[in-house]
């Protein structure tokens, strides 16, 4: 593996108990039954925060060896709700899969590399006003286990949250209304060779949730000899050529609106649709695909996928959760990295996107590739791929910037009217055309 070897640490754990769904209907859903058996995280395993617009997130954490931060019982509670409205039943990295364009290293960061036992210490620094949590990992250099302070919660502000004038609803006595946004944190970061990885989620008080995985640290101090074409001249008068690489970075989402596995997966898209008679400007039209089987899929213009619950908003309306990817770099030469999205039926063994048979359970599947097999979806998992290209430059040295890649799972008729929306505002008569 030449210079590029990663560093393997020992497999280490921090077992927490699972958070099962409490009653989750809200103030404006329609009510609906909710599963009556109930436990607690342990306190240090728990985290629970409200925001300054009144949203409340919880969930619980552990630190898993091979796949690091993993969050399970996700609830989001707008200030309006009067219970937690849960969204994932678990949300983890399946994958950090890293090949380089010369055909010469291909890495698998997370299944190799024991990626969760490679976590190392958030200075206070680094999480400004929040709160650094300890991770019990196993010793790399001897036979004990270490304390690490590795997970930061913490909140940052994300901008504006809203801005608008009331008199366009009606409101007699009109406001100018604004507010600034702010974000939930929660963050580990791990080293596997030169690169220092940030696994990062922003719960927002709008009811969205960021995936980021953030890559830092240095470029390999060995591979700076790639021939044209798969490398980029960097250092004095460019007689180095730092070798180019992919980062695919997957996830794997395990969806439980409202307390219930038994969520459907629709697909919608937009096209053109000829033009309106009169004003000879063009008509689009929106179509909705229900998904029924497991399935391969992949972005394209106005196109996109939600996850909807068996529960409705107070406007009796499916709430769902809506998957947004970004600009992706989609490496076409693994059957595990060619889609943007795949949708699979739960299986308990299916854990990584690839390289299952040597971390999952004997029989499985190698990868999500071959999970998707054609079954009925009556508890749908999503794979989530977003690759990056990183032809690197000067400026990555040194340490390099983060670049990040990530996408969102926003919120579509969870609740009847904004969760963000001003009390005043709050009421029917500006709920539609009233």
């Amino acid at each position: 593996m030449r210079s590029l070897t990663r560093r393997l640490a020992l497999t280490g754990a921090c077992a927490l108990l699972a958070l099962p769904a409490t009653t989750l209907t809200s103030a404006d859903a329609t009510p609906r039954s909710a599963p009556t058996a109930q436990a607690a995280c342990s306190p240090s395993s728990t985290i629970t925060k409200k925001l300054p617009n009144g949203t409340t997130w919880r969930m619980c954490w552990r630190n898993d060896p091979t796949s690091g931060l993993v969050l399970t019982n996700i609830t989001y509670q707008p200030k309006h709700a009067i219970r937690p409205i849960e969204v994932l039943g678990r949300a983890a990295l399946a994958q950090i899969h890293v090949p380089y364009d010369n055909g010469e290293f291909e890495y698998n960061d997370v299944t190799e590399q024991y990626f969760g036992s490679n976590i190392l210490t958030v200075k206070p620094k680094d999480c400004p006003n929040g709160t650094i949590k300890s991770v019990r990992v196993d010793d790399p250099d001897g036979p004990g286990r270490l304390t690490v302070k590795g997970l930061c919660v913490t909140t940052q502000p994300r901008g504006f949250a809203y801005h608008g004038n009331s008199e366009a609803v009606g409101e007699p006595h009109a406001h100018i209304d604004s507010a600034q946004g702010s974000d939930l944190v929660v963050y580990t970061v791990n080293a596997v060779g030169w690169y220092h990885y940030i696994t990062q989620w922003n719960f927002s008080d709008d009811g969205t949730i960021t995936a980021k995985e953030g890559a830092t640290g240095n470029l390999a101090d060995g591979e700076f000899d790639a021939s044209d074409g798969t490398g980029w001249p960097v250092g004095k008068n460019g007689s180095a050529k730092a070798l180019s690489h992919q980062h695919n970075v997957l996830w794997k989402l395990d969806f439980k609106p409202d307390g219930s596995w038994k969520s459907k997966v629709e697909r919608y898209d937009t096209k053109p649709n000829g033009t309106e008679g009169t004003t000879g400007y063009g008509r689009l039209k929106t179509t909705r695909t229900p998904i029924t089987k497991e399935f391969k899929g992949d972005n394209s213009n106005a196109r996109w996928w939600r996850v909807v619950s068996t529960a409705r908003n107070g406007d009796n309306h499916p709430r769902s959760w809506e998957i947004v990817q970004q600009h992706t770099d989609k490496y076409a030469s693994r059957p595990y990295t060619r889609h943007d999205l795949y949708v699979t039926q739960f299986n308990r063994c299916e854990t990584y996107s690839n390289d299952n048979n040597s971390n999952g359970e004997p029989g499985c599947k190698d990868h999500v590739g071959q999970f998707v097999n054609g079954q009925t979806l009556t508890r749908p998992v999503a794979w989530v791929n977003v690759g990056f290209h990183h032809i690197a430059r000067d400026e990555d040295q040194t340490p390099m910037p983060v670049h990040w890649q990530g996408f969102e799972i926003v919120p579509r008729d969870v609740t009847d009217m904004s969760p963000l929306t001003p009390d005043r505002l709050h009421k029917p008569k500006y709920n539609g055309a009233n």
